[in-house]
């Protein structure tokens, strides 16, 4: 490939190391498989979680139609695809920013492994297969899912003009508890938007807690954040916002028809919450990317809730 940077060894600093992707993957695809995010996997893991949820709660509210296990099986391949496609977009977008930051400088479109031109290309091959499975569910799915497309589109901008772009990152990330659950009922109702609301509050914090690694490059250079919003307030507004999260959560699993076990049990994700926040601290570093990165288990305790609650 012409557009890779024989140069060096072309690893993200911020990838973990020996992560599968530098360790596994062809010379020609691991470019592009850091710009996919195919070494961090997590972040797909936090865009498929609120897939679950909806499909788990969908089986609250239908329990003879139980747990959808294909639909998982599908968004979870979806959630690589498309959190492929939007790191994609977002690096196209924010490279001329990437290369003034400390952490980002060493992506591939900034570090010139990969042209803007083959990360396009790349961006709408993702895209291509994100559609396919996307077309494997109802109507009502597949124009929720193309809707979301519009809030891929504008996050990159967002960092530029708001303090807020947290909450756009939300809007998109928690977008999977309506898919998950249109894919099941065909339509939409509170319960799923109560899920929706409390992902969006919980993806702003994650992510608030992911932009403290950022803060100073970000202040030099005028790129605006949460992180940088509440300052010295950081962990009382993450706080806010995470116990929203928990109290619509419950509420969604209340409506759904959710039980006393579903709410005994996300009491377990709350430690998690409460962890992070009492364990912070932005001055350390891998401190903030570690917190950030616990949020899986905040996912994959709550889809487990769910699913005890419609097996009970």
């Amino acid at each position: 490939m012409s557009d890779i940077n024989q140069g060096g060894a072309g690893i993200v600093s911020d990838a973990g190391k020996r992560n599968w992707l530098d360790r596994y993957a062809p010379e020609a695809v691991k470019p592009y498989g850091r710009l996919a995010r195919w070494d961090r996997p997590i972040p797909a893991g936090l865009l498929f979680w609120p897939c679950a949820w909806g499909i788990g709660l969908a089986a609250l509210g239908q329990p003879h139609i139980g747990f959808g296990w294909w639909a998982a099986v599908l968004m979870a391949v979806g959630a690589i695809l498309m959190r492929g496609a939007g790191c994609t977009f977002n690096d196209i977008v924010d490279r001329d920013i990437d290369a003034k930051v400390a952490r980002t400088r060493s992506r591939p479109i900034p570090s010139g492994q990969v042209s803007v031109r083959n990360a396009f290309y790349f961006l709408i091959a993702q895209v291509l297969f994100g559609a396919l499975i996307l077309f494997q569910f109802n109507r009502f799915t597949i124009w929720a899912g193309i809707a979301s497309l519009g809030l891929i589109a504008i996050y990159p901008f967002m960092k530029r003009i708001t303090w807020w772009p947290q909450f756009f990152l939300g809007l998109a990330f928690s977008y999977g508890a309506i898919l998950g659950w249109t894919s099941q009922t065909g339509g939409l109702g509170w319960a799923p938007l109560l899920l929706y609301a409390g992902a969006i509050l919980w993806v702003i914090g994650y992510d608030t807690i992911y932009a403290l690694q950022d803060i100073e490059d970000d202040a030099l250079i005028g790129v605006k954040s949460t992180a940088r919003l509440f300052g010295e307030n950081v962990r009382p507004a993450i706080a806010v916002l995470y116990s929203g999260a928990f109290v619509l959560w419950n509420a969604a699993a209340i409506l759904a028809g959710g039980s006393w076990l579903f709410a005994l049990l996300s009491l377990l994700a709350a430690g998690q919450l409460a962890w992070q926040l009492w364990t912070l601290d932005a001055d350390a570093p891998g401190n903030p990317k570690q917190r950030f990165d616990s949020n899986h288990y905040v996912g994959i305790i709550l889809t487990l809730a769910l699913l005890a609650d419609w097996v009970w």
